[in-house]
């Protein structure tokens, strides 16, 4: 089994992203980035090298597709968990649309994500996000290719 990353360094590499502005399909930390290039960012400061090169993606959140990408990149490379500090969260926007959402717990109450309009920004974790929640995952603490 492998072991996770350590939850307070996850958080502490994700609110640093905190005031990036939103990027489409970027992951710069403080030029811009989208949800998934603010966990991908972190990837980099707390895992390493990013374990694949990613095609472009489309932006639509109601968007059904035959193959759930997000939550199956997000099996093959984390450890599925309960939602917990330092878990990456993946949201399902719309009902039976493909998820297209990530964001990284903070605490019970709050988490880190890049949203359209606001950037990088922490919020509360509200009943609305945790229905939209389609799984937890937690960024392990070494990747087997060139991984720390």
């Amino acid at each position: 089994m492998r072991r996770a990353a350590d939850p307070g360094q996850v958080i502490a590499a994700a609110r640093a992203w905190i005031g990036t502005p939103y990027h489409d399909q970027a992951s710069l930390k403080g030029v811009g980035c989208d949800c998934l290039g603010l966990v991908r960012g972190v990837w980099r400061e707390v895992v390493g090298a990013e374990p694949v090169s990613l095609p472009p993606y489309s932006r639509a959140w109601d968007e059904v597709a035959p193959r759930d990408r997000m939550l199956e990149a997000a099996r093959a490379c984390m450890i599925a968990a309960d939602p917990s500090p330092g878990a990456v969260l993946v949201f399902r926007m719309r009902p039976r649309a493909a998820a297209k959402h990530m964001a990284i717990l903070t605490d019970a109450e709050s988490f880190i994500h890049s949203y359209e309009r606001l950037g990088v920004v922490e919020q509360p974790f509200t009943r609305s996000w945790a229905r939209k929640l389609a799984g937890a995952f937690l960024m392990p603490a070494s990747w087997p290719e060139g991984g720390r």
